[in-house]
């Protein structure tokens, strides 16, 4: 693989090759989001979720009880994205959301006892994901542990302004 910041600082040419729309890292990494949520749907939908509800789920099964904001500072959604979600996921008697006593602008969210039973889905959940993905745990966690590097190098990067 070519080291593209030693190239581009060295001669501030990109060859014609690198360009073509399937050598871009960004649309690999675009077309494989929609890949796991194409091979997510049929698991999920067995449990009655949507992906983006399986995140939310994912945090309160591993953090319990927390603040809207919180949820959605964890999953980088903002409330307008984050609050049909937990809508739709109150309606199902997943989870409820009360005010806080201390704080009235804070909504809290918590599983109920029918959310908190759904967190032994899991396990076939990340079977099914793992086998439709044909890798190791051990291949698994090098991607993950690879693109949470490069998303904080990128987030780093849109902070500073490029």
């Amino acid at each position: 693989m070519m080291d593209m910041k030693a190239h581009t600082t060295k001669t501030m040419e990109i060859p014609q090759e690198e360009k073509r729309l399937e050598k871009q890292l960004c649309f690999a990494v675009y077309a494989t989001a929609h890949a796991f949520t194409r091979a997510y749907k049929p698991i999920l939908d067995k449990v009655g979720l949507t992906y983006p509800q399986y995140l939310v789920m994912l945090v309160l099964w591993e953090r319990g009880e927390l603040p809207v904001k919180t949820i959605g500072e964890q999953l980088d959604l903002d409330s307008g994205t984050l609050s049909p979600l937990l809508k739709r996921l109150e309606q199902s008697g997943l989870i409820k959301r009360i005010r806080d006593l201390r704080d009235e602008r804070q909504v809290i969210v918590s599983l109920t006892p029918r959310g908190e039973a759904m967190k032994g889905e899991i396990d076939t959940i990340m079977m099914a994901i793992g086998q439709a993905a044909g890798c190791t745990l051990k291949e698994m966690a090098e991607m993950r542990d690879m693109l949470h590097r490069l998303r904080g190098n990128l987030g780093r990067a849109g902070a500073d302004g490029g």
